[in-house]
């Protein structure tokens, strides 16, 4: 079976990070005069805190140009009456159920654009996000909708973080070994949605200015064509690891956390595991130097510490470098975007390996090898 029919729908509004970046620092001044009662000196000293943070912190637009967005409310001067981050009324922004509602109408509307063309149904479709939760799912109410409830079955890959794609892969495996002939995957991650700019800490603004939105179907087909061989995969739990990273429900939207030694803690696992890895599809370690690796770009320092630690060149994790830098993270959907590139790209040969790692809440290590052909 192969990986193949890539395609990408890029959010309605997309910003420059410059601009993001300062629209974030404004935000958090506008949330803080709510909260704290501000006059306007004061907030425009608070809004300059802020800045210098995002400055020291934030993934710069040398590193992530533009991020992607759902809501118009990233795109205007003003805070008062915008959709989710109305501030002046509500400092944390918008409630989760609000939240959802809108998560629910963007991923049915994606659903059915992406959809509207396709005459032949799937065997199966896996549904990926960490972003959005609703009853029936976008997925299913397409199905229903295009008259494939007795031929499509639905299944949900629901809040694993960034490292989705790779089970969800597995998944495709399983239903291909199965039967299944068209297994296609598909990610909503509306990332921009849980933004809190009521929540100052440093670990909020790292996230709030790293994370995008992501939209992106592909399919597992038999072999005979242009795609990625699923040659092997693997997973592991950090032990002692699962305060470093989390992604909970908030009252205003998801909130992430996360441990300054992330990276730390990925690369002193990252050369056992890979060890591994290789030694599950039967491949030696000499492979390493040919290979071209997709790396969850979970920010800049993540794709360094895989790229030191297993003595790569700079040419190795271009394409992670790449998606990071046209799109930022977008979550789950983000491996995939990587695998679409490397596939469509004439100077990856067919014959090269792939080495794909991500990483989420835990902390899970996820990596697979695919082949292109």
């Amino acid at each position: 079976m192969r990986l193949a029919d890539f395609v990408a729908t890029r959010p309605q509004f997309e910003v420059d990070q410059a601009k993001s970046l300062a629209w974030l620092a404004a935000a958090h001044a506008e949330a803080e005069a709510n909260l704290g009662k501000l006059d306007d000196r004061e907030r425009k000293r608070f809004e300059t805190k802020v800045a210098r943070v995002l400055e020291r912190c934030a993934c710069p637009p040398t590193k992530l140009a533009r991020r992607g967005h759902s809501v118009a409310d990233v795109e205007r001067d003003g805070f008062a009456n915008n959709m989710l981050y109305d501030l002046p009324r509500h400092a944390h922004g918008r409630s989760t159920a609000t939240r959802m509602k809108l998560y629910a109408d963007c991923v049915a509307d994606y659903f059915t654009r992406a959809y509207e063309a396709d005459e032949h149904a799937p065997d199966d479709l896996i549904h990926v996000t960490c972003t959005g939760y609703v009853s029936p799912s976008g997925a299913q109410r397409m199905v229903a909708r295009k008259g494939w409830g007795a031929r499509t079955r639905v299944t949900h890959a629901y809040h694993m973080g960034c490292y989705a794609a790779l089970p969800a892969v597995r998944m495709a495996a399983g239903f291909s070994a199965i039967g299944s002939r068209r297994v296609d995957i598909v990610h909503t991650e509306l990332c921009s949605l849980h933004l809190d700019p009521g929540e100052h800490r440093v670990e909020q603004l790292v996230v709030q200015s790293l994370f995008a939105d992501g939209l992106i179907r592909y399919a597992m087909l038999p072999d005979g064509g242009p795609g990625l061989h699923l040659v092997t995969a693997y997973e592991v739990v950090l032990p002692d690891s699962h305060q470093a990273m989390g992604w909970q429900i908030s009252d205003h939207g998801m909130q992430m956390t996360l441990a300054r030694d992330v990276p730390d803690r990925i690369a002193t696992a990252l050369r056992g595991f890979v060890v591994e890895l290789f030694k599950r599809g039967g491949l030696h370690l000499g492979h390493l130097k040919t290979s071209l690796f997709a790396v969850h770009p979970g920010g800049p320092k993540i794709i360094d510490r895989v790229r030191d630690v297993l003595e790569l060149d700079d040419a190795q994790v271009a394409a992670s470098r790449g998606v990071l830098h046209d799109y930022g993270n977008m979550s789950s959907a983000t491996l995939p975007h990587i695998w679409m590139h490397m596939l469509a790209d004439p100077s990856v040969p067919r014959g090269t390996l792939i080495p794909s790692f991500a990483f989420g809440p835990g902390l899970t290590v996820c990596g697979a090898i695919l082949e292109k052909r």
